[in-house]
């Protein structure tokens, strides 16, 4: 038997440990019919470091929540909102 995956936690957990401001760190769950989103807003100095370069970072995040998700039959994805 697994234990159930914590995705809101994950989140949290990977972009906070990334930023300069983990105060300024802003998680919004979208609940829709097939996906779950987070919509991830940070510090303006704080937005390129979640993103990375040429996306690898963000890429690198989703396929993790994906992952985790998908151990739950679920979808889910992670968005950054400025």
């Amino acid at each position: 038997m697994s234990n159930p995956v914590d995705l809101d936690g994950l989140v949290e957990y990977l972009v906070t440990s990334l930023v300069e401001h983990p105060e300024d760190v802003r998680i919004e769950k979208r609940v829709g019919a097939e996906t779950t989103t987070y919509e991830v807003s940070v510090h303006a100095d704080d937005a390129g470091k979640v993103i990375g370069r040429q996306g690898r970072v963000i890429k690198a995040i989703r396929v993790l929540v994906r992952a985790a998700a998908s151990a739950e039959d679920a979808d889910a994805t992670v968005e950054v909102i400025g």
